[in-house]
């Protein structure tokens, strides 16, 4: 989930807390002015044409932001809307070796903007972990933050820099000033009264104890939560989708992978406190920051009646502020 302020921008049922959201519209959203006359190039098509070869009947996978095709050794990423595949593509050949799928080829057809993979081995453990047993959900931990450790360890070369420079609308937190004029503009769009007074009097208190900025220094993928790892069994093969991955600070990162663990949450925080050497409650902090600015930002967008409006909710509010969501487990 999801994931999150930005957040590929669908809108959710209002029942829901955020990161119970993390799904999609179906994916012909995104290809809602095709007719028979214009349709665009299939899958099959693309791939064809730059591989150079037949790959195989594709099945079509479930995406929060693409088109998504999977075949016996290949996986067909399309879109014809934004931009931010342009930008996954462009950084996919500089990262660290292993650490993502390689990139077989990409470009554009007919308007559409393709991006070929190599399938690597296993399936998405999904967001909230939901059929994965405790033992399994710490093996699986451990090995995801070696991979972003590696990913935070690396120094990018001048042209993947300038990529993860670029400026995105997301909701992330970038500091103490812009998330309490964040909840300002939540406040004024709340016309009729919804988000009470007791949820704006808590996120105040933690725009209160937020750092004065956030770091922009370390690589970071910023969308890391489990249905962007493919495992094999207990083994993680692969961190995909990288077209939210920018400068940042590590704990933009450890959010995802923690919030969206489901009922091992607390195993997880567990398991990145202590390969960090981070105090638990200062990653709890620093988790629940960046939650209340990535959903403060889609609850106002929503309140707006901003198209672009992302999946936190009111009811994902109170879970963070009433619920004390990211203390729950802690003696603080």
């Amino acid at each position: 989930m999801v994931v999150p302020g930005r957040r590929h921008r669908a809108r959710r049922r209002r029942t829901l807390c955020w990161a119970e959201q993390r799904l999609s519209e179906p994916a012909s959203r995104y290809f809602d002015h095709v007719t028979s006359a214009n349709r665009p190039p299939t899958a099959r098509e693309i791939a064809t044409a730059a591989l150079g070869r037949d790959p195989g009947p594709l099945e079509a996978v479930h995406s929060l932001s693409h088109r998504v095709y999977v075949g016996g050794d290949v996986v067909v990423k399309l879109t014809d809307r934004h931009t931010r595949l342009d930008h996954e593509i462009a950084l996919s050949p500089q990262l660290p070796h292993g650490i993502t799928a390689p990139l077989l080829a990409s470009g554009r057809r007919d308007g559409v903007r393709y991006a070929c993979y190599e399938r690597v081995p296993g399936a998405s453990p999904g967001a909230h972990l939901p059929h994965t047993d405790a033992a399994t959900a710490r093996t699986l931990a451990v090995q995801a933050v070696e991979r972003l450790d590696r990913l935070h360890a690396w120094t990018p070369g001048p042209g993947a820099a300038e990529l993860l420079r670029q400026p995105f609308t997301s909701g992330a937190f970038t500091g103490r000033e812009a998330l309490r004029e964040e909840i300002d503009r939540l406040r004024a769009a709340d016309r009729d009264g919804v988000v009470s007074r007791r949820i704006l009097t808590g996120l105040i208190a933690i725009a209160d104890r937020a750092p004065e900025h956030a770091g922009t220094d370390v690589p970071v993928h910023a969308d890391c939560f489990w249905d962007n790892w493919l495992a094999d069994g207990d083994t993680v093969t692969a961190l995909l989708d990288f077209e939210w991955a920018r400068f940042g600070e590590p704990a933009d990162d450890w959010f995802f992978l923690i919030r969206f663990s489901g009922p091992h949450a607390a195993l997880v925080l567990d398991v990145v406190a202590e390969a960090t050497g981070t105090p638990a409650d200062v990653l709890r902090a620093d988790c629940e920051v960046r939650e209340a600015s990535h959903v403060v930002a889609d609850v106002r967008l929503s309140l707006e009646n901003d198209p672009e409006a992302g999946v936190g909710t009111i009811a994902g509010l109170e879970e963070l502020i009433i619920g004390r969501y990211w203390w729950r487990d802690s003696k603080a």
